[in-house]
């Protein structure tokens, strides 16, 4: 009966994986992984537009033009407020 043992438990130790072996392959996954998000996070942090692209004279052109973007929230000068009351007073 002893052999039988034997025989499984060497049968069943060469089927099975190193745990050596098999957390130094999932800790090369887990850092190649890592190393992935840093790079998607770092090209993520990168700006689409270069500085100074929207302040080109076209896409001011189309601002001044149209009453409805210029005088918008967040587009509106706030010192034409300022003007129109210092105006008024004279």
């Amino acid at each position: 009966m002893g052999f039988i043992m034997e025989f499984a438990e060497n049968l069943i130790m060469r089927i099975m994986e190193d745990p050596k072996e098999r957390d130094r392959q999932f800790r090369e996954h887990v850092y190649g992984v890592k190393e992935q998000c840093q790079k998607t996070k770092d090209m993520w942090s990168l700006p689409i537009r270069p500085y100074g692209f929207w302040t080109f004279d076209r896409h001011n052109l189309q601002m001044a033009g149209d009453a409805q973007i210029s005088q918008s929230a967040g587009r509106r000068d706030v010192y034409d407020d300022l003007l129109q009351d210092t105006n008024s007073k004279y």
